[in-house]
């Protein structure tokens, strides 16, 4: 390891010791059951390291090519979330964080990256950022009553089966959209990009993946709608959001039913987006590439233009300790990738395995598959050597589906301390069949305090 992968190390893993002897600051902030707590400060520290051996590479390595070298990366983050109740039914939470170090590669190579902890800026000393800061506000219109447990960034208290729920201020998309309870936290399951998220969702966000915006959820019986608006990038996969908002834009609706199946339950989820924003058609950027011979420039033929797509998510109770989840998704594939990855079609399924039958009930061990795909028009682009968000080989004469396999075991160390083993094995890397297999190796250290 490097000194600061070392330095990383050693912090999360004195925090990770530290959280065996201490409980969490809300633990004894409620006086009674169901008592609305007025407060709580809750903490989290996550550490990341990937490696993979060298691997055969066809000849290409272009601008944005996974390293064909052996190679390691670290991440590091550390977050504090501050959350006070206001009034009845409202919360406010600011989530001050510190990050460090870079994704494989720097965060490039691979349509479906294989570490959600890392992010598309990377920077070797530690920087602070403010990923989230929101207001939440619940309106109960009546049916069973609910435990809320105290949680990151939710406050102990209590609601109705029917509600309303607004949220408004900077968080990302997928805190609230796609979310799924086995695949959705790359802090304690799936790592992989394209697992911990639908692969071909486009959603908005900065490259640290948070924007501005307002999400409205009605709770109803056997369903939820929520739907939201979010700001866009200033220009495509960029670090700043747009300052004018209503110019570039995206609308996310979600239908969510929940069920039971053979006693256990489950939810499916459908998903719809539409944005409006400044984007390049592939197809313009090949034809003038073709003819002036240079590579094709993306940001040479952006207009103000429309993108959408669809997906649907389900999370299904298998046994008391089994889980199945699965993902598909499509966008529309003539225009570029706005903020997320380069996927245009993806679908995931995988099976989360909690540690109860073998006596440990904390610890859990997932697998699942990944199978991303890029349109027509963006394989042509690729091949004229153009380059999307993640990926971009100089060429790409021999286009495949990018298919992904990751599989993990969480041990629970401590109360609020996991240890994890990952393993991925990545098939057309960039959907370049010429390139890989690539196996990459991480471990994870996480704490929650």
């Amino acid at each position: 390891m490097t000194e600061h992968a070392l330095r990383r190390f050693g912090l999360a893993a004195l925090l990770a010791l530290s959280a065996m002897g201490t409980g969490r600051a809300d633990d004894t902030a409620p006086a009674a059951d169901n008592e609305p707590e007025r407060w709580a400060i809750h903490g989290q520290t996550t550490f990341v390291t990937q490696y993979h051996p060298a691997f055969r590479s066809g000849g290409f390595q272009g601008p944005q090519s996974l390293d064909r070298g052996s190679r390691a990366d670290e991440t590091w983050d550390l977050t504090v979330f501050l959350g006070v109740r206001p009034w009845k039914g409202g919360e406010f939470w600011l989530n001050p964080e510190a990050d460090q170090g870079f994704g494989l590669s720097n965060s490039l190579g691979v349509a479906g990256f294989p570490s959600a902890e890392a992010y598309k800026v990377g920077q070797r000393d530690p920087y602070y950022k403010m990923p989230r800061g929101f207001f939440r506000q619940t309106i109960d219109l009546g049916g069973e009553t609910q435990k809320v447990d105290p949680d990151i960034n939710q406050l102990g208290g209590s609601q109705t089966a029917n509600r309303i729920v607004v949220t408004i201020g900077k968080y990302s998309v997928v805190d609230i959209f796609d979310t799924n309870k086995y695949a959705h936290d790359p802090k304690n399951d799936f790592l992989n990009w394209s697992l911990a998220d639908l692969g071909s969702f486009d959603y908005a966000a900065d490259a640290w993946g948070y924007t501005y915006g307002a999400t409205v959820e009605w709770y109803q019986d056997w369903w939820t709608i929520r739907s939201g608006v979010f700001d866009g990038s200033s220009v495509p996969n960029s670090a700043k959001l747009d300052q004018t908002f209503i110019s570039q834009f995206q609308w996310v609706t979600e239908f969510e039913e929940r069920h039971t199946l053979g006693a256990q339950p489950g939810k499916l989820k459908f998903l719809v987006y539409l944005t409006r924003a400044r984007l390049g058609q592939y197809d313009t950027a090949t034809a003038i590439a073709r003819q002036t011979g240079q590579p094709a420039n993306i940001a040479a033929v952006r207009d103000y233009r429309s993108k959408w797509g669809f997906g649907l998510n389900l999370e299904q109770g298998l046994t008391d300790d089994l889980g199945l989840f699965a993902r598909a998704g499509w966008s529309s594939g003539d225009v570029e990738s706005y903020d997320f990855t380069d996927i245009s079609e993806s679908v995931a399924v995988g099976l989360s395995l909690a540690g109860k039958r073998w006596g440990r009930d904390d610890d859990t061990v997932g697998a699942a598959v990944a199978v991303n795909n890029l349109s027509r028009q963006g394989l042509n682009f690729l091949n004229a050597g153009g380059t999307g968000i993640l990926v971009g080989d100089g060429s790409l004469p021999h286009a495949g589906v990018e298919t992904i396999f990751e599989t993990y075991y969480s041990l629970a160390a401590f109360k609020y301390a996991h240890v994890t083993a990952d393993y991925q094995l990545i098939l057309n890397p960039a959907y370049n069949t010429q390139r890989g297999p690539v196996s990459a190796f991480g471990l994870r250290l996480h704490a929650e305090f």
